[in-house]
């Protein structure tokens, strides 16, 4: 009878230590984003004078380049013409109110749309991003077409 007692006594122990109400494993790590409150957001879609024709949509970023000593821009469009090359440009100003191009022109590389409509596009200027402002990214039809806007979007600025 008491090696039952021990038996049952070990095995009480071993499952008390088991579920330990006050163990508790280490929280998540939450890796800190230096950008989180420095990125500019924007959705981008066609101008309603172009509905029925074109329909394009896509989203667009500003933030602090990798080394914080410049501007790193980012573009996606969908629902585009397969294989079309569209210029773009972030501008000061909003949607309809263009106050110039914000960096040079020749920094950003036309986006390319692939079989599915989709494109993607980035450009690095060598600015510091700005913290205040208006600021919009505008898509160009083509290079040879480049007074008609096909998608348009006001960058948000960061939050706090």
């Amino acid at each position: 009878m008491p090696n039952h007692r021990l038996l049952t006594l070990a095995v009480m122990t071993l499952a008390l230590a088991a579920c330990n109400p006050f163990k508790h494993d280490p929280a998540s790590v939450v890796s800190r984003d230096a950008n989180l409150n420095t990125r500019w957001h924007a959705y981008l879609v066609s101008p309603a004078t172009l509905a029925g024709a074109v329909q394009m949509n896509g989203a667009a970023e500003m933030q602090p380049s990798t080394n914080s000593e410049g501007t790193a821009l980012s573009l996606s469009l969908a629902n585009a013409t397969p294989g079309g090359v569209h210029p773009w440009q972030v501008h000061r100003g909003q949607c309809g109110a263009d106050e110039g191009v914000f960096g040079s022109a020749e920094a950003y590389t036309p986006i390319k749309i692939g079989d599915d409509g989709r494109g993607e596009a980035t450009a690095t200027l060598p600015m510091m991003t700005p913290t205040t402002g208006s600021y919009f990214v505008l898509v160009h039809a083509s290079a040879a077409d480049a007074q008609l806007i096909v998608a348009c979007g006001n960058l948000a600025p960061p939050t706090l």
